[in-house]
């Protein structure tokens, strides 16, 4: 565990002395963060200016809501397109035998090689717009300490599909589009499940387990999140992480080295 810290220590240093040597492009990334929030914002005010509410989730509850699916986006800037979506060109371009020599594992090579601080201003306007609707509603500190265990998970189930889909790159080395539509699904993530219909719902919480990565932890933290949703939410995390590890495993059976 030691080795594996320090070499996450040193690909991350390098990645952002590398990154942080085009510092405008964070300015920018930060101005497109606000003009992103602030469009998500405007979209929920829609539903809440002429009076209507969703069932149970005042104004600021859904801001608790769309705090955490900026905290996945920059979560996801950060750590997952930078690192994940190169799966699919090293595979095309026959350079994943290098990554597979190195006497690391190649899922922790893969996943954790790089860093992009372009994705820290959603994560940190996700903090202030959930601590702001928190102070709103008088939230404490145990709250967002609780509410931090499912929000954990929703990470780990996040990487774990975004992992699983760029292992599928081994077969169909192609896979950009499929990447786009589960960002695409996950969009839902900005509103409480409550407010799609109940096929919707079901879709979002038992297919595409959008439930689990935004509404499940807002619950939590509003203090009305029920013990097996949480529970349900690890055992979730738990299961594709195990499965986006045996299928990496697995698909590595298929890959024809560049030079054999």
């Amino acid at each position: 565990m030691q080795r594996y810290l320090t070499v996450l220590g040193l690909f991350w240093n390098t990645a952002i002395a590398a990154e942080l040597e085009y510092r405008v492009n964070f300015v920018l990334a930060a101005f497109s963060s606000l003009g992103n929030l602030a469009g998500s914002m405007f979209g929920l005010s829609l539903f809440y200016s002429n009076g209507y509410t969703f069932d149970g989730w005042s104004w600021e509850e859904a801001l608790v809501v769309l705090g955490i699916f900026t905290l996945l986006q920059g979560f996801s800037a950060t750590f997952l397109v930078p690192n994940l979506n190169r799966i699919v060109d090293l595979v095309q371009q026959g350079t994943l035998d290098f990554v597979l020599l190195k006497p690391i594992s190649s899922q922790f090579w893969l996943s954790t090689r790089t860093i992009s601080p372009w994705g820290l201003p959603d994560l940190l306007f996700g903090i202030i717009l959930i601590a702001y609707a928190g102070f709103k509603l008088g939230l404490h500190i145990g709250d967002y300490f609780l509410s931090a265990v499912p929000l954990i998970f929703g990470f780990a189930i996040l990487y774990s599909l975004w992992f699983m889909l760029g292992a599928t790159s081994i077969w169909f080395v192609k896979i950009y589009n499929v990447t786009e539509v589960l960002r695409g699904f996950l969009e839902a993530g900005r509103f409480p499940m409550v407010a799609y219909p109940t096929a919707y719902r079901f879709f979002f919480t038992f297919i595409v387990p959008v439930a689990f990565l935004t509404t499940i932890p807002a619950e939590t933290m509003l203090g009305r999140g029920e013990v097996s949703w949480i529970l349900s939410a690890g055992v979730l995390a738990l299961v594709l992480l195990v499965a986006s590890h045996y299928l990496w495993r697995f698909a590595l059976r298929f890959y024809t080295s560049a030079s054999s």
